[in-house]
């Protein structure tokens, strides 16, 4: 059950058909590899898809149901503009770096990272039955509609950066399991919202919280209605953070449906999943939040540095919070080839570091050998990411890597290469792209 949770079906069904039908569906075939034995799997696939299957002694083993394949979902992933999509169920997907030049990441180019499905009452843009319960260790227990969100509580609007926390994961040797991401499960809106911390005073928090669990309405991939693919929460100084949000408006529109509408989290500077999709409950907790991907290796790190490839086990493991110091380069896309009469060139991107500020960022087109710094602007507030520039003259025809090397505000720099762990979390080794000056 655990690989169904960590991979999509079109990543299982890739790898290994029939013992995805089992680990999906429960699904055991006849001897000759159509059907289900004994019926193993069929209420489930049947329940998935709405409806029973006449024919179902015939099909064949390892098969997805074409109807999975044409969803609702597909179409809402093609409102995105260019990224690259790793997985169809749930849907993942990333921006490629250039595609990400923006200050404020638009709607149609922020990254995609889901665990379960999209609710249909999302994809229809309805939230008129949405309620929001908060509940748990406080004194008044709330239920609140959006209405009462944006009626009842101060609205306010943050630049906040969102990243996975396997942003990176294909850089890992040995390979870490999970969505394959390159650099781009990283983007930048306009968050608008009420603060997390102003609902739960509404609520009364009592002296026993110290945790808080986030449930949301994603329906989980077997179509169970009694699972949930994910529910993780944050400390409660982190929702009492005042850039923590509860937030309805994503870049001045209501939220995609693909990114939580109507209302989500936003526990920005931490891994993407502290951030709660199409939410409609948050627990107040007097202890470690214990849901679904909180527990095990989940958005966990070693305690200590491992070798590659080690196995740990789950109590040497902490749950993910502050992300690394970090940089990408937005332009010159990589593998550029630069004008025959034009060796200078513009490179200029981003940097973050959680719940820390960047101090600086430096580039080498040498290899690492000297560094030049670049102009850094200062983030639009808490947790927004940072622009900045630098021009530079390279010296000769040739081929080039410009690297972009960030330094937070604790003196902390991003490194060459970091440290292998079991989940490939946290890569945050420094971005390079390819330049070539033709003779």
């Amino acid at each position: 059950m655990t690989d169904k949770k960590e991979r999509g079906l079109f990543e299982l069904y890739q790898e290994d058909p029939e013992r995805a039908d089992r680990l999906v569906f429960g699904r055991v075939a006849h001897s000759d590899r159509r059907g289900f034995l004994k019926g193993a799997g069929l209420a489930t696939m049947g329940a998935v898809l709405g409806a029973a299957i006449p024919f179902h002694r015939n099909m064949p083993s390892g098969l997805i149901p074409e109807a999975l394949a044409q969803s609702d979902e597909g179409m809402l992933f093609e409102t995105k503009d260019g990224l690259t999509l790793l997985n169809d169920r749930p849907i993942n997907a990333e921006t490629p770096a250039h595609l990400l030049d923006d200050a404020i990441t638009p709607n149609d180019r922020f990254f995609i990272r889901n665990n379960g499905l999209v609710p249909q009452f999302a994809i229809d843009g309805d939230a008129s039955d949405w309620t929001l319960t908060v509940d748990g260790e406080v004194e008044t227990p709330l239920e609140l509609s959006l209405d009462d969100l944006r009626n009842d509580f101060e609205t306010v609007s943050y630049s906040l950066q969102l990243e996975c926390g396997g942003n990176g994961r294909s850089a890992f040797n040995p390979p870490a399991r999970g969505n394959q991401w390159t650099v781009g499960a990283i983007g930048n809106a306009v968050w608008t919202g009420v603060r997390y911390g102003d609902v739960l005073r509404a609520a009364g928090v009592k002296d026993t919280a110290i945790y808080t669990g986030h449930f949301g309405l994603d329906p989980h991939l077997s179509g169970d209605p009694e699972k949930l693919p994910i529910s993780r929460g944050v400390p409660l100084w982190k929702a009492m953070e005042p850039h923590s949000l509860i937030a309805f408006e994503m870049n001045g529109e209501p939220i995609p449906a693909l990114h939580g509408f109507p209302v989500r989290t936003v526990c920005a500077g931490w891994p993407g999943s502290a951030s709660q999709k199409w939410l409609n409950r948050i627990q107040v907790r007097a202890d470690v939040h214990d849901g679904p991907k909180m527990g095990g290796q989940s958005y966990r790190m070693p305690a200590f540095p491992v070798a590659p490839g080690a196995e740990v086990a789950n109590e040497d493991m902490r749950i993910m919070e502050s992300m690394p110091v970090k940089s990408i380069i937005t332009s010159p896309r990589n593998d550029s080839t630069l004008p025959l009469d034009n060796r200078t060139v513009g490179i200029r991107g981003h940097a973050w570091a959680g719940e820390r500020s960047v101090a600086r960022v430096d580039l080498s087109i040498d290899f690492g050998a000297t560094w030049i710094a670049a102009e850094l602007d200062p983030p639009a507030n808490k947790y927004a990411w940072q622009n900045w520039r630098q021009v530079v003259r390279l010296p000769s025809e040739g081929y080039y890597e410009v690297w972009a090397r960030a330094t937070d505000e604790a003196g902390t720099q991003q490194p060459f290469t970091v440290g292998w762990n079991p989940r490939g979390y946290g890569n945050n080794a420094m971005h390079r792209v390819a330049l070539r000056v033709p003779s």
